[in-house]
């Protein structure tokens, strides 16, 4: 299996399981086991990689992520011409009509747009979900203010009961008598 993205958490690129129950019981017999599942994260391969560096493995990813470019690519060149693996599965290739071969690169890019395009739609309903909570947020801190304010009306009408006057009351809460009289109008 082919994967443009990375989903076991290791640093290999190749991957090979085999089929167990829950309690780990193999299917059939390690030795005679040939239902094994391969996966190949093709995201992982470093692209930019010198091709000297490269193991046998990353080659073979990098031939199938670029073998449509042909001959265009350095790299897949310097392989065509030197390995005869490469060689091999160039003829392959080359025996794919070009419309087969644009349909497996279309559905490719397909792929790999929806892809992106769901990662944005999470991203989104992440973004909604967070400005819901900060909206949530934003009506408590208003609601508090409003108690607060009734309470300080409150606390002034108290105040001017037992006989303070607006100047009394102003020097007390550090505020101006214009001030005070808008709590209490």
């Amino acid at each position: 299996m082919f994967f443009n993205v990375n989903l076991i958490a290791n640093d290999r690129m190749c991957n090979t399981f085999t089929l167990r129950n829950e309690e780990g019981l193999s299917f059939v017999e390690e030795s005679q086991d040939r239902m094994k599942l391969r996966t190949v994260e093709m995201a992982k391969l470093d692209l930019n990689k010198p091709l000297k560096d490269m193991n046998e493995q990353e080659k073979m990813i990098y031939y199938f992520l670029n073998c449509h470019k042909g001959m265009d690519d350095s790299k897949i060149k310097v392989m065509i011409e030197s390995d005869g693996v490469i060689q091999m599965l160039e003829k392959r290739v080359e025996t794919i009509s070009d419309d087969g071969w644009k349909k497996i690169i279309e559905d490719f890019q397909k792929l790999h747009e929806n892809e992106e395009r769901m990662e944005r739609q999470l991203e989104l309903e992440e973004a909604q979900k967070q400005a819901k909570e900060a909206q949530k947020q934003a009506n408590e801190a208003q609601k508090e203010v409003k108690e607060l304010n009734q309470e300080r009306i409150l606390m002034v009408q108290m105040m001017l009961k037992n006989g303070m006057s607006i100047s009394q009351i102003a020097k007390c809460v550090s505020k101006s008598e214009e001030e005070i009289m808008k709590w209490i109008s």
